[in-house]
């Protein structure tokens, strides 16, 4: 067992700084769970926190029951890779896979096996007597998790561990993560910027923003119900359009957008959950997904600026009144001019909608204020 709970986790610095709020998190054994956000968000501070490298101000931390808060990095059974790769420049691949071994004294036939044979999975075996200078950035970052992995650790914590390749590289080491974790079985806490990371990697993604846990959820939930418009802007690529200035109406005992004086009539599930909600009309932000727009059809319109032949979809830049709209729309089902200056229509279905209030943000079918208050995850379960 590796499960890990960090409950009502706090930093605050010296200079009465508080990088992160009562984060509580708990993940199960052998789960992949990726913190995700933009710069300065907490992400690598808590996973800093979680490796000892940095002192919890308030709350507890532990791994498989055991208390860890007072415990030294070295007693955690931890093992984390760094963003620079971190390896010994006077050492060789080997001696840098087998230094933490040696300094706990396993026996030499031991950390010859294991060294060998975690060099074997990360495909690095012919560089064993090479030292980091004569490696490249990938190579490098494989022998910085080759020397995490020959410890077996409980946990293992990776922290931007290839923001410094390049796009082709990074592509590559995503699917070499991948594999690797299918191969080991531990415990993975994985921090990145990198929002196609997190979606490809992670089991479920802990998404932060200014030292808060905004949502907790698997890839799938975090994409289709996002709990607030920050979540829906940072998720999914392109980003989510947002149209201001809209209305949620009640009339006749239904829910309805109004999105540019057009309204579309709520899903049986939407309708269900603002009626739970006893939600009253209120100015709404709808935000749409990108790839869940249909042209051709429908009374919205926009002009196209930019239109970009992808293959296999176009990726189209339009304008409809003071909003600008993302469109991606597969090659093979486009009959419409996309040129640029074209007038396109334009549509969605109703229960792909987002709704967000217009005052906090919050998405009015997702969000859970009662989990909020709690710190838990913030996302509600409705029976579609």
């Amino acid at each position: 067992m590796s499960e890990v709970i960090l409950k009502n986790v706090k930093k605050v610095y010296d200079n009465k700084y508080t990088a992160v709020h009562d984060v509580n998190i708990r993940i199960k054994d052998k789960e992949f769970i990726v913190l995700v956000g933009p710069s300065g968000c907490g992400k690598s501070t808590t996973l800093r926190m979680v490796a000892g490298l940095e002192e919890i101000s308030e709350g507890e931390f532990y791994i498989d029951g055991r208390l860890m808060n007072d415990v030294a990095p070295k007693d955690r059974d931890i093992a984390m890779v760094f963003q620079s790769y971190a390896l010994y420049p006077h050492m060789t691949v080997y001696q840098n896979m087998a230094f933490a071994l040696e300094l706990r004294r396993t026996p030499k036939d031991e950390i010859d096996r294991k060294v060998r044979e975690v060099a074997e999975i990360l495909d690095i075996s012919q560089y064993l007597d090479r030292k980091p200078k004569a490696l490249s950035g990938g190579q490098r970052q494989r022998v910085a998790i080759g020397r995490a992995m020959v410890r077996d650790p409980k946990v293992f914590l990776m922290d931007e561990p290839l923001s410094n390749l390049d796009a082709k590289l990074r592509n590559q080491m995503r699917a070499e993560i991948i594999k690797l974790r299918q191969r080991i079985n531990t415990t993975f806490m994985y921090v990145t910027h990198d929002q196609t990371e997190a979606m490809t990697l992670g089991d479920r993604i802990v998404i932060m923003r200014d030292g808060y846990v905004n949502q907790i959820g698997t890839p799938q939930e975090v994409f289709g119900k996002p709990v607030n418009l920050f979540v829906a802007g940072f998720i999914g690529m392109p980003v989510m359009n947002f149209f201001d200035d809209c209305k949620l109406l009640h009339e006749d005992s239904r829910y309805h957008a109004e999105v540019r004086g057009v309204r579309f009539e709520l899903s049986a599930f939407q309708q269900r959950a603002l009626k739970q909600n006893g939600q009253a009309p209120c100015d709404v932000v709808v935000g749409i997904r990108p790839q869940h727009i249909t042209v051709g059809e429908g009374e919205l319109s926009a002009q196209v600026e930019v239109s970009e032949m992808m293959g296999s979809e176009y990726n189209i830049h339009a304008r409809s009144d003071n909003d600008e709209v993302v469109m991606v729309i597969p090659t093979v089902d486009l009959e419409t001019d996309v040129s640029m200056g074209a007038r396109v229509n334009f549509t969605t279905k109703p229960d792909l909608i987002q709704l967000f209030d217009k005052a906090s943000g919050n998405n009015l079918i997702w969000y859970d204020e009662g989990s909020a208050r709690r710190n838990e995850p913030v996302c509600r379960e409705y029976d579609f």
